[in-house]
């Protein structure tokens, strides 16, 4: 099918047809995607297309292309507003699940095999509608599976910006308006973590696993700079401490930068979830008596399961005492920075070395945008800098400290600065300090409503510190016995020297309670009117951890919540245990 020329430059296009494709526009999302019309008609006196026989080579830069192109967008663009419609539904479904080999084998003409000859658009749209339609509506308001919820809509509008621009954060020159977004950004940044404006420096990389290994890299190379030379070999055998609650990137940061898994310490935390610094003092001590070189404490801001805040001013004194790099892992929590209410819990941040903060998470910023943030201005230069001549050439006509790339271990690197500036712009500092406060609001509230229902109980009674709330749905059985310690051990098996995983003690015709968080959340996903998720601890079996990231959120949502958790699971005493099955 051949197109009549049309300039999309050279045509503008007048405000009463904008408004018409607008118009159009909005009135297809709402039927929420389900159909796509491949005939060739007239809507209100704009021709609508059949992609069926257009291809990609269609499209800019081929000649005469931008109709077809804006044509094509336009249509994507339907797609991904009836996406955004149905994520907000309360009525729709946060998923529609399917195992992996139905996917693989296709489900209504959806295919992941890739061809050798080129396919039409119109398969592409179908593809990007069935692309969302099997995944997972992060976005939700009933979404709590995972610490980065929600779709911001001004972030999003950043990323389709980001994309469009296509552009590289290495130098200056490629990405001009970026580079200077992100000085800004990080500046306030470490305007909330509390350094002086001499301090600081930073950089935005791939995530918060990404921005503690740099915290670990830049912590070896201050105390070892000859390290860039001449590797470990020629350092002794280096030693760093973190909570036995801490997220597993600082084992794996020392795993991959060649100091080992053995020589992290895991440090003992309370029952609340936070490090104790007498044990830290304590493990401290112990790795100097092996021989080893403590360099590197991480203390975190908001743990993974718990929500639980270190005390990082108490920390902080034994790094002082004993010469130690302070890294603040605040990922999950860094965000509560923003919010006079609940700042406090990460008071001694600023006497960190380094701290991580994900907007991508508490601020709801789309995914992925973390920062490492450094207090020693230059250091991150020095650690990583290896000055290739393609692209940081001194004798450039501007100022090369702007050519930013050399501060990382990556070449090419995305923006992910501008769909955070641009939200700040948008929200102000009220605006955050609003919805994660909100956020934390909905915790408390589940955690005061599961404190009041019979058939749940929490993991801890102490009112939650950060928006995670930690709980056990209780079947009937359970439910039955009288408080004490039968109940107590039935629920924890809480058998000296015994693993939770691993005891088999049944209660005949029941599940084990270890299975019932896995049996409802496998029901859960099947049924997908919502999603949380849950994990084992320590000695405590697998529970139910719901987390709030998402200001759409409301307190009707966490209602449904817990009413969806105690129907699924109602019927769980009918259930028998398979002791070949893993808990």
């Amino acid at each position: 099918m051949r197109y009549m020329p049309v300039s999309f430059i050279q045509t503008p296009i007048n405000s009463m047809e904008i408004n018409e494709d607008m118009s159009h526009l909005l009135n297809w999302s709402k039927r929420n995607g389900t159909s796509f019309d491949t005939t060739n008609k007239t809507v209100r006196g704009r021709v609508t297309f059949d992609f069926s026989s257009v291809h990609s080579k269609d499209l800019l830069p081929a000649e005469n292309g931008e109709k077809v192109t804006r044509l094509f967008l336009r249509e994507l663009l339907n797609i991904l507003l009836a996406y955004i419609n149905k994520s907000q539904n309360r009525s729709s479904k946060v998923l529609d699940f399917h195992y992996p080999h139905q996917l693989k084998e296709g489900r209504e003409g959806f295919s992941l095999e890739l061809p050798d000859q080129p396919e039409n658009l119109e398969q592409l749209l179908v593809d990007c509608r069935d692309t969302l339609k099997y995944g997972v509506k992060t976005g939700h308001p009933r979404f709590f599976n995972q610490l980065s919820t929600g779709l911001d809509i001004i972030g999003l509008a950043g990323e389709w910006l980001t994309s469009t621009a296509n552009t590289n954060m290495f130098t200056y020159e490629v990405a001009p308006v970026f580079i200077l977004m992100e000085e800004v950004i990080l500046k306030k940044m470490q305007t909330f973590i509390g350094w002086s404006e001499e301090e600081g420096d930073g950089i935005f990389s791939p995530g918060g696993t990404m921005s503690n290994l740099y915290s670990v890299l830049l912590a070896r190379y201050h105390f070892f700079p000859h390290v860039k030379t001449e590797g470990m070999h020629a350092l002794p055998r280096l030693a760093l401490f973190t909570s036995a609650h801490s997220h597993y990137s600082i084992k794996k940061s020392a795993v991959t930068l060649g100091i080992g898994s053995e020589n992290v310490f895991l440090v003992k935390c309370d029952e609340r979830g936070k490090m104790i610094p007498a044990e830290l003092e304590y493990s401290i001590q112990t790795a100097k008596g092996k021989g080893l070189f403590p360099f590197y404490v991480n203390a975190t801001a908001g743990t993974t399961v718990y929500g639980a805040f270190d005390p990082i001013s108490d920390i902080a004194d034994i790094c002082e005492n004993h010469g130690l790099w302070l890294h603040v892992d605040g990922a999950w929590g860094g965000g509560l920075l923003l919010s006079e209410r609940h700042r406090a819990k990460l008071r001694g941040i600023e006497r960190a070395s380094s701290v991580t903060w994900n907007p991508h998470k508490m601020m709801c910023v789309p995914l992925q945008c973390s920062a490492i943030l450094v207090r020693k201005k230059g250091l991150l230069q020095k650690c990583n800098q290896l000055s290739a001549e393609y692209l940081f050439q001194m004798d450039k006509h501007y100022d090369t400290s702007y050519d930013t790339g050399d501060k990382t271990i990556q070449c090419g690197r995305h923006v992910d600065v501008f769909k955070l500036w641009l939200m700040w712009k948008a929200k102000g500092l009220e605006g955050f300090k609003a919805q994660i406060d909100h956020c934390l609001e909905n915790a408390e509230y589940l955690h005061c409503k599961l404190q009041n229902r019979k058939d749940f109980q929490l993991v801890f009674q102490s009112k939650p510190e950060h928006s995670n709330v930690c709980f056990w749905y209780l079947p009937s059985y359970v439910r039955s016995m009288p408080p004490g310690t039968e109940r107590n051990r039935e629920l924890h098996l809480a058998y000296s020297g015994v693993r939770a995983t691993t005891v088999l003690r049944r209660l005949k015709g029941s599940v084990h309670v270890s299975k019932v968080a896995p049996k409802i959340k496998a029901k859960m996903m099947e049924s997908g009117a919502t999603m949380v998720g849950y994990q084992p601890l320590g000695d405590k079996v697998n529970f139910f951890r719901c987390v709030f990231s998402n200001p759409a959120t409301q307190k009707a949502d966490v209602d449904f919540l817990v009413d969806e958790i105690a129907r699924l699971g109602s019927n769980l005493s009918h259930l028998k245990y398979e002791p070949n099955q893993g808990v």
